[in-house]
């Protein structure tokens, strides 16, 4: 738009005109049109990130895969890497290695010189070159677990359904929901991943020493750089109430106190590190009862567990203000932190009633096509859950997404992220900031 120049803005006598008697038409006229432009200008600006649209709440995470820490290729090409990078350097301050901390790939092969450090290595890195907080995922799980582990000489028993009982809890049963056995490797929840080992066992004494070595070569490791751990996952059994802990192979040969046994390992080698408790489905009211028992216990002993981690795998159906409004108000119950480890809404036709994070079921939970309306009621969903987050920010104090964006997230074809998969914003990610805009503290 052509603009008056300060040498044209004259009288017809050469004379500077004065302010009162400018030209009608750029007062009434031109002056319109620049307001408009403007304010489409401001219309169409970048909307802040989410980091630092939550700053004043929690910080806002995300899980990163191997090529974008190392900043190299994969299944998505060296642009698509480089803006997934872009993208998580702008919206986050906390990563979670996806894979790259658990023990098959950090410590696949048995001994002090069967370590992998380097892609974990390159993770912290990432993370403290930008400035982020890190947190290590994960020391203790059932899942991605080599065989070495728990092997030995010692005859596998016949699987059983006895209760155990919980040291200082009242009468906790034990569910025998392991697959079946298998020696071979397996597709795990975030990579390959081994199923049951059902080979000659390790004592109780050679399985807890290999905890500690693994834990305290880990942790001690990343002392002071990795500031909160996942310390035993998922130990919680699915199903109904009269099951607490999964049977997996660490309750089996060690016994309930395995859990105790890893928190304590971890504390030893790092005083200051955060150390949670991670599990999903934790929206089920009689998955929580069962976390609560559990934790409870665990204080009972003075076990120090500092946070509970929920990793809220949700479905669009479901999610919203109400489901985790009532999650968040029963955890909090516990006295700790809250974190959301790994936040992600399914929006496949199929799996719409599971809150699962079983790998195999995920396959054909994110099948089917997506549900009507999609990206709107994904919207609502996040919207509805992060207002719940706000409500209940003196509890919650850190917020993880599982993945980057949808063409990187291992429910990619459910569409469960904010991020579409050439990392440009949904409408979900636009109502999560505006939740953070109408937040009553909201700066």
């Amino acid at each position: 738009m052509h603009m008056l120049s300060p040498e044209n803005n004259h009288g017809t006598k050469g004379q500077p005109m004065k302010l009162p008697h400018v030209n009608h038409a750029l007062r009434t006229g031109r002056f319109a049109v620049l307001v408009l432009v403007a304010g489409a200008v401001l219309a169409t600006a970048e909307p802040p990130s989410l980091k630092d649209a939550f700053s004043a709440h929690f910080p806002v995470g995300t899980a990163i895969n191997r090529s974008q820490a190392t900043s190299s290729g994969g299944r998505r090409s060296a642009e698509q890497v480089t803006q997934e990078i872009a993208l998580v350097k702008r919206h986050f301050n906390q990563v979670t290695a996806e894979n790259d901390m658990k023990w098959q790939l950090i410590h696949p092969r048995e001994g002090a010189g069967g370590y992998d450090f380097v892609p974990a290595d390159a993770f912290v890195s990432f993370g403290l070159s930008n400035r982020m907080e890190i947190v290590g995922h994960t020391l203790v799980w059932h899942s991605q677990t080599p065989n070495w582990v728990f092997a030995g000489t010692n005859p596998a028993p016949a699987l059983t359904n006895a209760a155990k009982v919980l040291t200082n809890a009242p009468s906790v049963a034990v569910a025998n929901t392991n697959p079946a056995a298998t020696n071979g490797p397996g597709r795990g929840r975030f990579g390959p991943g081994f199923g049951r080992y059902d080979g000659p066992r390790a004592s109780r004494d050679e399985l807890l020493q290999r905890m500690r070595d693994h834990i305290h070569t880990v942790v001690g490791r990343y002392k002071g750089k990795v500031k909160v751990w996942d310390v035993v996952n998922e130990a919680l059994a699915d199903g109904g109430p009269e099951n607490v802990l999964r049977n997996s192979l660490w309750l089996e040969i060690i016994g309930p106190d395995f859990i105790s046994k890893a928190f304590q390992y971890a504390h030893e080698a790092d005083p200051d590190a955060i150390l949670r408790y991670n599990d999903y489905g934790l929206e089920n009211p009689v998955k929580t009862q069962k976390l609560i028992t559990l934790i409870r216990s665990l204080q009972e002993q003075k076990v120090p567990v500092h946070a509970i981690g929920t990793q809220a795998h949700l479905n669009v159906s479901t999610a919203g203000f109400e489901q985790m409004d009532r999650s968040l108000t029963e955890l909090a119950k516990l006295g700790l932190p809250i974190h959301v480890t790994e936040l992600d809404i399914n929006s496949a036709q199929s799996g719409q009633r599971g809150t699962g994070a079983d790998v195999a079921a995920n396959a054909a939970t994110t099948q089917g096509g997506l549900v009507s309306d999609a990206d709107r009621k994904l919207a609502d969903a996040y919207a509805g859950t992060f207002r719940a987050f706000l409500k209940h920010r003196d509890s919650v104090k850190m917020v993880t997404f599982w993945g980057v964006n949808d063409a990187v997230s291992w429910r990619s074809q459910g569409k469960p992220l904010v991020f579409d998969g050439e990392n440009q914003p949904k409408p979900a990610f636009h109502a999560v900031i505006d939740e953070a805009k109408s937040a009553p503290d909201a700066r």
